[in-house]
């Protein structure tokens, strides 16, 4: 297996606090939280986030920058674009202005592009309002410099914020659009531009699904349907906290069409604030753990592949969690694509995989059948990929334990009863620094020829589960002790069979 490195560079063997990750992307130390500005561009992957420079709390929100040549091993910059006496820089996003429309470069060296929401504070004549500014690098993301015009796009409002910016070139012409939200009214506001500085209103959408937190961080593109260039839709992501499907923090989607105007949605169920929370299970969820958010996809990636990065926490309790002097951390970046199952369009998610590649060691089991009750694996890990495969059969439920040790483990079970797989964290090991906490999430997840396919990627603080090939995912966060790493399979009632097992980790 490769060696793997963190933001500060450091091999996993090197790292004291026993809760940084090892192939999670977090700052050496401080607050963390949205990703903003993702973009490709000459070989490297820029990602920029929410950070507080001066401690391990939210404020002074300025932006984080860190690189990569393949979204696995990241090298943390120096800060982006810092906060200053008038405004805070909230999240936003980055563009190649590879036609140097803005004129901020030249021809010869055109410009990265940022635009980020301005938080203005009581010093600013603005005080108050959000409203959309820009910054540019003409060194390829090292450096930036705010623009003297700033603010480019202000809507006089105190929650508009959050702006999306891609390149639409397509029946109603050729030019930037921005999607961005006003977040206490659950509306998605688009614009669009010829030069990123000045901005024309487009349209809105929503509300619509859930609402029953601020919409933020939208984001709007176009997938193909199992790469059919004659089947295709647009996909408009939308982040809500609270109100999410697991409680808290959480994203949406919804899939339509996008004429350059208006983005129209084929997978509205409910319309307005007044949205039924019965039917919550019937909307498009990036994620149903309690830690998938502000996720939003790079700009200018190759090949016209889409890949997200989202904040793996929640709003509920992400000034709480018992981190040392670091706060937060990102996803694994997934590549997401658009699949047709059983008539129906849906995402599917797939990780960029951390273990890729050649392998050493690795624990492998093949098909048996398995006992009623809970069978111990001579295997244990805290970091590791593992590749499940059951089929259930008669049996009432089937399942995976993991992080166990002592007094604590995590469960994901898969219930035949009702179709529905479960993380459990209850009872995963440091739980009580917030009553919201300790929580079952869960999934309806249809079988496939009788069968159950999971993939995990377990890390010292976090679980992300994708299901059938990435159809259904839930990442939460754990903080198990750095001694429970016992994992065990389990059946409840005879009848069910391990297809096969395999652990791949260190």
């Amino acid at each position: 297996m490769k060696t793997l490195t963190t933001a500060a560079g450091t091999t996993p063997a090197a790292i004291s606090d026993p809760y940084r990750p090892a192939f999670h992307y977090t700052s050496e130390r401080n607050w963390l939280n949205d990703p903003n500005g993702l973009v490709y561009l000459n070989g490297t992957y820029h990602l920029f986030y929410q950070h507080n420079p001066f401690g391990p709390d939210w404020g002074n929100m300025s932006w984080g920058h860190a690189t990569s040549e393949d979204l696995l091993n990241w090298d943390e910059q120096p800060v982006a674009i810092a906060c200053d006496e008038h405004e805070a820089i909230f999240s936003g996003s980055a563009v190649f202005d590879e036609f140097n429309t803005s004129g901020f470069g030249t021809a010869i060296n055109p410009p990265l592009v940022a635009i980020y929401t301005s938080a203005y504070s009581d010093a600013s004549p603005l005080a108050g309002r959000q409203a959309q500014s820009l910054a540019y690098s003409l060194d390829e993301g090292m450096t930036w410099t705010k623009y003297q015009g700033n603010p480019v796009l202000d809507r006089a409002s105190a929650d508009f914020r959050d702006p999306k910016v891609f390149w639409y070139d397509g029946g109603a012409g050729r030019y930037w659009v921005m999607v961005a939200v006003e977040a206490v009214h659950r509306q998605v506001v688009l614009y669009k531009s010829a030069d990123l500085r000045s901005w024309d209103f487009l349209s809105t959408f929503g509300p619509a699904n859930a609402t029953g937190g601020v919409w933020e961080c939208p984001d709007l593109f176009e997938l193909t349907v199992d790469g059919d260039p004659e089947d295709s839709h647009w996909v408009l992501i939308v982040n809500i906290s609270p109100g999410g499907i697991a409680g808290g923090s959480a994203g949406q989607y919804f899939l339509g069409t996008f004429d350059g105007v208006a983005f129209r949605s084929k997978s509205t169920v409910t319309e307005g604030l007044q949205a039924d929370a019965s039917r919550m299970r019937e909307y498009g969820w990036l994620d149903w753990g309690r830690d998938y958010y502000a996720a939003v996809s790079f700009n200018n990636v190759p090949d016209g592949r889409r890949i997200m990065i989202g904040w793996m926490n929640n709003w509920d309790y992400a000034g709480s969690t018992p981190t040392g002097g670091w706060r937060s951390s990102m996803s694994l970046p997934r590549e997401v694509r658009l699949t047709r199952v059983d008539g129906q369009v849906l995402l599917r998610q797939k990780a960029i995989d951390p273990f890729a590649g050649p392998e050493d060691g690795g624990f492998r089991l093949g098909a048996r059948a398995l006992a009623p009750g809970v069978t111990d694996l001579p295997v244990t890990a805290a970091v590791a990929r593992i590749d499940l495969e059951f089929s259930p059969g008669p049996a009432a439920g089937v399942g995976l334990v993991l992080r166990a040790g002592e007094a604590e483990r995590m469960l994901i079970r898969y219930d035949t009863t009702d179709g529905m797989l479960r993380l459990d964290r209850r009872e995963s090991g440091h739980v009580g620094f917030h009553e919201a906490f300790p929580s079952v999430e869960s999934v309806a997840v249809p079988l496939q020829d009788g069968r159950l396919r999971l993939r995990i990627y377990l890390d010292r603080c976090s679980v992300e589960v994708f299901a059938q090939d990435g159809l259904a995912t839930i990442t939460d966060l754990v903080f198990a002790a750095e001694a429970s790493t016992a994992m065990a399979i389990f059946a409840d009632g005879a009848g069910a069979h391990l297809v096969a097992l395999d652990v791949v980790g260190y």
